[in-house]
């Protein structure tokens, strides 16, 4: 029996430091000195993909535009609806049906923008895990999306997210939309967290960006709607599921 709990104890560090090992560090910080986390909405806390694909394409057909693939409509995702839309039209789309395009589009999603999405698998356990105290820090979480403010913030809510958060800004909060620092810079104003103990968490080139330019530690994730982005950045950290956002921020894994 003893040597049966020797084994077992043995399997579980093993388990234990595989899962670990997924997280790939890019640069050196140490994880315990973070106390913010800012995440993106959509491909990082939701998969909101097929609501999005649907409401673009019902555009297209209003518009007697041809319909696209869910990939190439989740390809375009990450830098506003205007962007959004402005992508699915063509770069070529005259300002004429752009404008009623984005209106008729953000009209349909604002009706259809629960229909399909949900949280990703373990992202409550994860955040509930990050909202417990570790090492004596209390940390704290916020949301910064391009998506606007008021739909970001009703859908945080009807999936049972707002109670994690300190704040939920959206793509229309500010003058200016990610990867401008704006959001993040209010954000660690508001919370009273330096830049140097923050985070950026996103599935995006567009988030680690945010985060260079913000001088924010970022981490990307790669179960989201954007990856391949990521190939043309370097964040500071990658990981592969929302269960190695919990052990990065939860263990005693440490990149000096």
């Amino acid at each position: 029996m003893t040597a049966d709990r020797a084994l077992l104890r043995l399997l579980t560090r093993l388990l234990s430091y595989s899962d670990l090992s997924m997280i790939r560090f890019l640069r050196q910080f140490d994880p315990r000195s973070i106390r913010l986390l800012v995440f993106d909405l959509d491909g990082t806390l939701i998969d909101s993909r097929l609501d999005l694909i649907q409401s673009v394409n019902a555009m297209l057909r209003h518009f007697e535009q041809t319909e696209l693939s869910d990939d190439v409509i989740a390809s375009y995702v990450g830098d506003g609806a205007p962007a959004l839309v402005r992508r699915a039209l063509g770069d070529s789309a005259d300002e004429a049906l752009f404008q009623p395009a984005l209106n008729y589009f953000r009209g349909y999603y604002r009706i259809h923008k629960l229909d399909h999405t949900t949280v990703y698998a373990g992202i409550p356990e994860v955040l509930t895990r990050l909202a417990t105290p570790s090492n004596g820090v209390q940390r704290l979480m916020a949301v910064l999306s391009n998506k606007p403010v008021n739909p970001s913030r009703e859908i945080v809510r009807a999936l049972g997210l707002a109670d994690f958060f300190v704040q939920v800004y959206g793509g229309n909060s500010f003058a200016t939309k990610k990867p401008d620092p704006m959001g993040v810079q209010k954000i660690l104003q508001e919370t009273g967290v330096s830049a140097q103990e923050a985070i950026i968490i996103g599935d995006s080139a567009i988030d680690v960006l945010t985060g260079q330019n913000g001088g924010l530690r970022t981490c990307g994730v790669t179960y989201g709607f954007a990856p391949k982005t990521l190939n043309g950045t370097t964040p500071d950290v990658l990981i592969d599921n929302p269960k190695e956002l919990a052990d990065l921020f939860g263990s005693s894994l440490v990149r000096h």
